[in-house]
């Protein structure tokens, strides 16, 4: 019988060997992935892109939390190691923790907090613009001690507040106080202390090179408000309700300039003025008692056009608004902008459908004069006309 070649046993001991290999090989794959679940063997790793890994811009109070939800995020790699959350990461855990595809409350606030800078944005360009075209060249002219009077420092928080009467400016000076540390809580200060035992400093205080350097590195805030509407609640405010000062100071010479056949006793106490006789003082340009902070322009008492506010924010979303720049400049979580009205408590805002109620005790010769009065407040601040008829 004849001995096979030597080639054939070898070959045949090459494919035994080889299958016992491949055996061998298949149990260490098992193996791994017992240890390691979830990781694919054939697929390779992939880097992030330096571009790919997203930033989030917050404020200086928030980065405790910030922090938290960053390594809450944090993907583990194969080998125990964190990796950078990307965009692509991102998008995934959103979809698996919300699978209905609504925005998230994460993703409503950061579009939200996106609108009102993009808010603020819109509104110091149409400033710059109303100015450039009214008020050329008075950014550059020297600021004067009397043209910062009614703007108040809180150097903790490098924040410049003027002030706007009817515009929300109790609670502002509460916020001041709290951030300069004279206050624990906004909600424990009475409406006098607010005004007249605050501990604010005013930028007027300052020296000309402390102004200068204040205006130029400071946050200057401003606040306005619908101009007929702040009117009203000037009115409102002074007038129809008892106040010590300004009936007999503003009420007694209204009454007896413009009001025929007046009675002693309205000519003795000031109470009792209408509003049209009011929007006829404040018309006059002889008018027998001078201007009130509380129904001048915002364009002469605050300088708008000269200071060069970064922050232009509105009555009408006083909260939201004023919230959003605490947030900015790295105020407390706990502080909040207020909501109570603490003075005549129980009368009825003043509103839009207010104003209007009290402008329909005018003729349109004398609305369209007060308009005009009020005209460059209603251009820098991108109010409408509030009334058809006006031009």
């Amino acid at each position: 019988m004849k001995k096979p070649p030597c080639s054939l046993w070898f070959l045949l001991l090459l494919g035994a060997g080889s299958l016992l290999l491949l055996v061998r090989l298949q149990d260490l794959t098992q193996l791994v992935l017992q240890q390691t679940p979830g990781v694919n063997m054939f697929e390779a790793p992939r880097w992030t892109n330096e571009k790919d890994v997203v930033t989030d811009f917050t404020p200086a109070a928030d980065q405790t939390e910030v922090q938290f939800l960053s390594d809450s995020l944090l993907i583990e790699d194969s080998v125990g190691s964190k990796q950078p959350v990307t965009k692509r990461h991102r998008k995934l855990l959103l979809r698996n923790l919300n699978p209905s595809g609504a925005p998230s409350g994460a993703e409503e606030d950061q579009h939200l907090q996106q609108q009102l800078a993009d808010t603020q944005a819109s509104r110091r360009r149409l400033l710059t613009a109303v100015c450039a075209k009214y008020q050329p060249g008075v950014s550059e002219q020297p600021v004067s001690q009397r043209q910062v009077s009614r703007v108040y420092v809180e150097d903790r928080s490098r924040l410049l507040y003027c002030e706007v009467p009817k515009a929300g400016c109790s609670n502002w000076k509460r916020v001041l106080m709290v951030l300069g540390g004279s206050a624990a809580a906004t909600r424990g200060i009475p409406h006098d202390a607010a005004h007249y035992a605050n501990r604010l400093r005013r930028l007027e205080n300052h020296d000309r090179a402390g102004i200068a350097e204040r205006l130029r590195s400071y946050t200057k805030v401003l606040f306005v408000r619908e101009p007929f509407e702040r009117l009203v609640s000037a009115f409102r405010d002074k007038f129809e309700s008892p106040n010590s000062y300004y009936h007999p100071v503003f009420g007694r010479p209204i009454i007896s300039r413009y009001r025929a056949n007046a009675t002693r006793a309205a000519l003795r106490t000031g109470a009792g003025v209408t509003f049209r006789e009011f929007v006829q003082y404040l018309l006059d340009v002889r008018r027998p008692v001078g201007m009130d902070i509380h129904w001048e322009p915002v364009g002469q008492l605050c300088n708008p056009c000269l200071l060069r506010y970064n922050f232009i924010g509105k009555f009408e979303n006083l909260e939201e608004e004023a919230n959003f720049l605490l947030r900015g400049v790295g105020a407390p979580r706990n502080l909040t902008f207020p909501d109570f009205k603490d003075r005549n408590p129980q009368a009825e805002r003043t509103s839009s459908r207010t104003t209007v109620r009290y402008f329909s005790q005018l003729n349109s010769t004398e609305r369209q004069k007060a308009f005009d009065f009020y005209y460059m407040d209603y251009l820098m601040f991108n109010y409408p006309k509030p009334f058809k008829d006006l031009h």
